[in-house]
């Protein structure tokens, strides 16, 4: 009795896990309204150039689902449209049936995955004295969203290819661990990585700085550079040192802190010690003020919660803007 109903209960888990999977339409039309935003995105930013593109050829627009055969094709051939323009575009209905070609005493059947010369020969042989088609594109439905493929007929160079889903998550998941690689490779040249800071602390003292600093050490765990002064002390310029703590890129990793310091030379006093020396002596500031700073970023974003404390007993805390461009030249 018991090893019947443990071959009837794993009879139903069968059948239960291979039940058949339906279609979402929704997903699909917005996983199409992406492929044509990422594709307008790429001919904007020069990744595409359509003039190298086109004329393209449709070589197939391959449906998951029984329910998406009635719609699907129309669909995905629509938004290319919407992208590259209809009279750039043509539909190779020949490339997604069976081929056949005679010539020179012999006949050629071919029923399985297309060639780029036998889509090449279709083209020639259907588009009379119109341009050769340049590229070819396959958009095919999958179970997240699409895939998108586009290929340059006459080298075989693969200019575009990518599963698109409504929400992006492949896209991002695949910039994350480039990014990841980017810095791996950076870490083990041993180059270093210019970061620039704007302190904005404000209560309930002022310090208001610029840091233009390099990122180095075995971990990249450590900053030094040069720093700009406009409050405590008034002005001046000096030399500053950060650490990060637990993580080796605060760019990319969420809440990792920055503990460190400045020293600053106050600039009006200096310029009157060396102009009038017999009246030596603080001006506005001390000669040299040292600050001590902790940032925390808020997150992955470029903004931070900063602290600082001055050997002029001042203490202020507000925000600090991480990787701020003020001039082309500065990162």
């Amino acid at each position: 009795m018991v090893l019947k109903r443990h071959l009837a209960l794993t009879a139903a888990l069968v059948v239960g896990s291979t039940s058949p999977a339906y279609a979402d339409r929704s997903t699909t039309q917005d996983a199409l309204d992406r492929m044509v935003e990422v594709l307008q995105l790429r001919i904007d930013d020069g990744t595409l150039r359509k003039p190298e593109m086109t004329p393209a050829l449709v070589v197939r627009t391959e449906t998951r689902y029984e329910e998406s055969k009635d719609w699907f094709p129309n669909e995905a051939l629509n938004r290319l449209i919407e992208v590259l323009g209809a009279k750039d575009l043509r539909l190779c209905e020949a490339c997604m049936t069976p081929r056949v070609f005679t010539g020179d005493g012999r006949l050629e059947h071919s029923s399985g995955p297309i060639t780029l010369e036998e889509i090449v020969r279709l083209d020639t042989m259907a588009r009379g004295d119109a341009e050769a088609a340049k590229t070819a594109i396959w958009v095919d439905e999958q179970a997240t969203g699409v895939s998108v493929k586009i290929v340059e007929l006459a080298t075989a160079r693969v200019l575009f290819a990518q599963n698109i889903d409504p929400m992006l998550r492949e896209q991002e998941n695949t910039e994350g661990l480039m990014r990841l690689s980017a810095e791996l490779e950076r870490r083990a040249r041993g180059d270093s990585l210019t970061h620039a800071f704007v302190d904005l602390a404000l209560l309930p003292s002022q310090h208001i700085s610029f840091d233009w600093t390099d990122q180095w050490g075995e971990e990249n765990k450590n900053f030094t550079g040069i720093t700009i002064s406009a409050f405590d002390p008034v002005f001046g310029v000096g030399v500053a040192y950060y650490r990060v703590f637990g993580v080796f890129h605060i760019a990319d990793i969420p809440f990792a802190p920055q503990f460190g310091g400045k020293v600053v030379v106050s600039l009006p006093t200096a310029i009157v010690n060396a102009v009038a020396p017999d009246d030596a002596g603080d001006l506005i500031d001390p000669i040299l003020t040292g600050v001590g700073v902790i940032r925390v970023p808020f997150g992955t974003s470029n903004y931070a919660l900063v602290a600082t404390l001055s050997t002029n007993a001042r203490f202020a805390i507000g925000i600090s803007l991480l990787n701020i461009s003020f001039l082309p030249v500065i990162p």
